[in-house]
């Protein structure tokens, strides 16, 4: 995929903590309506590299753009508000919140520095049209969610919680979706239906990079991938090229 067809270009990305450089050289791409899984062993690095393209990390060397903008070193917070979304390992919820008051705090991070410097509060946030708009949406694609909309997000069960941050992170409106071990916890029927909630995302043009220890069932919602071991690419393909494929067997089993 060109640069030009791409979202989401990351060329020769570096970074780490501390003096443990976990990403070396990395180089991906995402782009519009596409699911690409990044795949590999614990340890590979894909967390610290996801943390980097978000902003929550400073690459020591490369670039990140996004719709062909050099993004490189913005805050998460920009970031959130020209498209980019992440879905931490962890879901990182506000607990004591209820459904859909994480929800608007989604739309919060998107509207920007103007509204936030008004410290809008979240009842008349809830009040505004195209807010509303989007919370249909997401109950559309969350039924349960609706059904829990006055619910505190902590009594929510690990796969309904796994929901909301997926709607919390649309709230804002992405372009690109990074997703960080959406299926770590879950039982195996809730998790097959969290990656098969991608594959419908993907047809509205969302582009979304999944990182998921379940090599298998990543691949079969992606249509491209990338193999990561100690913190390079190892391999790259087409989903089906990648299922079975001497790299996975490397990354995965040590073979």
């Amino acid at each position: 995929m060109t640069d030009r067809q791409s979202l989401l270009v990351v060329n020769s990305i570096s970074a780490g903590r501390g003096r443990v450089q976990a990403v070396r050289g990395v180089s991906l791409s995402v782009g519009r309506a596409e699911v690409v899984a990044l795949l590999g062993a614990n340890g590979a690095g894909k967390s610290t590299l996801l943390a980097a393209i978000a902003g929550l990390l400073a690459p020591t060397e490369g670039s990140v753009s996004l719709e062909g903008r050099d993004v490189t070193g913005m805050a998460a917070d920009r970031l959130a508000r020209l498209g980019l979304a992440l879905v931490p390992e962890g879901r990182q919820l506000a607990g004591a919140l209820t459904v859909e008051d994480n929800l608007l705090l989604g739309d919060y991070q998107h509207i920007g520095a103007r509204l936030r410097d008004l410290l809008l509060p979240l009842p008349l946030l809830r009040g505004r049209p195209e807010v509303q708009v989007k919370l249909g949406d997401v109950f559309g694609l969350f039924p349960r969610l609706s059904e829990r909309r006055r619910q505190v997000a902590q009594t929510l069960s690990g796969g309904e919680q796994q929901m909301l941050a997926v709607g919390r992170a649309l709230m804002a409106s992405p372009k690109v979706m990074l997703l960080d071990e959406p299926s770590v916890g879950l039982a195996p029927e809730l998790a097959r239906g969290i990656l098969a909630l991608l594959d419908r995302l993907r047809e509205t043009g969302l582009g979304i990079l999944l990182v998921e220890q379940d090599a298998h069932g990543a691949l079969r919602v992606a249509q491209r991938g990338y193999v990561m071991e100690t913190g390079r690419i190892v391999a790259e393909g087409m989903a089906q090229e990648l299922l079975g494929s001497e790299a996975m067997r490397r990354a995965y089993l040590g073979l």
